[in-house]
C-alpha cells in the first residue's frame, strides 16, 4: 500500500480554506497556513496553548458547547455564516466591497481519531465573504425598493397609500385606548399660477421646501403624507380639534411667513388647510370631512384653517 503523508502539508499549505485542530481540552494542536496568515500568528508559537489564548474575541460559551457536543455525539455540526457572521475573528483582506472587517465565515466542525485512539476536533473555516456581501447588497435592495413604496420621491414623506394605511392603523388605536385622533389636510394656493409663472421644476422645489418646513412643525408621533399633486395629509394622534385646529393655524402663518429663493427669485406660497376630528366615522369618511373643510377654506379666500362641521355638507352642497 502507497503511503501518502507526502501530499499532507502541501494539500493543507495550498487549501484555501481554514483548518484547525484542537485535542479534547481546547488546546491548538495544529492550524494550517490559511489561518496562520490571517492571523498573523505562527504554529510553533501557539501549538499547546488554550484555544482562547490564541484567538481573541471567540464567543467560547458558544464554542465550547459546539465542541463538546461534537466530542460527546461523534457527528459533525456546521455553522452558517448567516447563523453566525463568524467564529474566528479572522480580517477580511481579500474584499473591499463590505464595511465588514472580519471575515465572514462559514465552519463545519468535525472529530477525529488518531491511531491511539486519541480524539481530537477540527474546525473547517471556509470564506464566505462574498455570499455575505451578496446578501447585504440584496437586502440593501429590498429595503430601497420598500422604501420606494411607502415613500414619495420627492418630498421625502409617507405617499398616499401608505399614509392611508397609517390613518387606519392610528383609528384603531384611536378606538382601542380611547384617545383623540385628528386629521388635516392642506394644499398650496394658486400652485397652477406658480408653475404656470416660474415652471415645473419651480413647482417641485416648493413643494419639496414647504414639506420640510412644515415637517419641523410637527411631532415625532404626527405623521405626513403627500395625498396627491400638492395636497398633503396629516395625522395628529392624541389630538382633540382644539389642538388640531392650532396645529393648523401655526402651518398657515408659518407658510405665509417663508420665503424660498429660486433662480434668484424670492417666491412665496400660501396653504389652506382642513380639519377634521375622528368621531368612530370610517377612515375615507374622516378623510371627505378634511376635504370638505378644505375645501371651505378654499372658498373663504385661501391661506387659513377650516374644521369641519356638519353645517358644511349643506353648505358645500348649495355651493356647488
Amino acid at each position: 500500500m502507497q503511503h501518502f503523508e507526502w501530499l499532507l502539508q502541501p494539500l493543507l499549505t495550498q487549501l484555501n480554506s481554514g483548518v484547525l485542530v484542537l485535542d479534547r481540552h481546547y488546546k491548538v494542536v495544529f492550524f494550517n497556513h490559511f489561518i496562520a496568515s490571517r492571523a498573523n500568528i505562527e504554529l510553533i508559537k501557539e501549538q499547546g496553548k488554550l484555544l482562547e489564548e490564541v484567538f481573541s474575541d471567540l464567543p467560547l460559551a458558544w464554542l465550547q458547547r459546539k465542541l463538546t457536543s461534537v466530542l460527546t455525539t461523534g457527528q459533525p455540526i456546521y455553522i452558517n455564516w448567516e447563523q453566525r457572521q463568524f467564529v474566528l475573528k479572522l480580517p477580511n483582506l481579500g474584499n473591499l466591497n463590505t464595511e465588514s472587517q472580519y471575515m465572514a465565515q462559514n465552519c463545519t466542525i468535525f472529530p477525529l481519531t488518531s491511531a491511539d485512539g486519541e480524539r481530537f476536533t477540527c474546525l473547517l473555516i471556509e470564506d464566505a465573504t462574498d455570499s455575505f456581501i451578496y446578501s447585504q447588497k440584496l437586502q440593501q435592495r429590498v429595503t430601497q425598493l420598500e422604501q420606494a413604496n411607502r415613500i414619495d420621491g420627492l418630498t421625502g414623506v409617507f405617499n398616499r397609500p401608505n399614509w392611508q394605511t397609517q390613518l387606519g392603523y392610528e383609528i384603531q388605536r384611536s378606538e382601542r385606548y380611547k384617545h383623540p385622533l385628528s386629521v388635516l389636510l392642506f394644499d398650496l394656493d394658486k400652485f397652477k399660477t406658480l408653475n404656470d409663472k416660474y415652471g415645473h421644476q419651480a413647482g417641485d422645489a416648493v413643494l419639496a421646501e414647504i414639506t420640510r418646513v412644515i415637517g419641523y412643525l410637527l411631532r415625532d408621533t404626527d405623521i405626513l403624507g403627500r395625498y396627491g399633486g400638492e395636497e398633503f395629509g396629516i395625522i395628529l394622534p392624541d389630538t382633540n380639534l382644539i389642538g388640531a385646529i392650532q396645529v393648523a393655524n401655526r402651518i398657515c402663518e408659518t407658510v405665509a411667513n417663508h420665503k424660498m429663493r429660486f433662480n434668484h427669485e424670492m417666491v412665496s406660497v400660501t396653504v389652506s388647510v382642513g380639519v377634521a376630528l375622528y368621531t368612530r366615522q370610517d377612515a375615507d369618511e374622516l378623510i371627505q370631512q378634511a376635504d370638505m373643510a378644505l375645501y371651505s377654506a378654499k372658498r373663504q379666500g385661501k391661506n387659513r384653517a377650516v374644521a369641519y362641521d356638519a353645517t358644511l355638507d349643506g353648505y358645500l352642497k348649495k355651493a356647488k
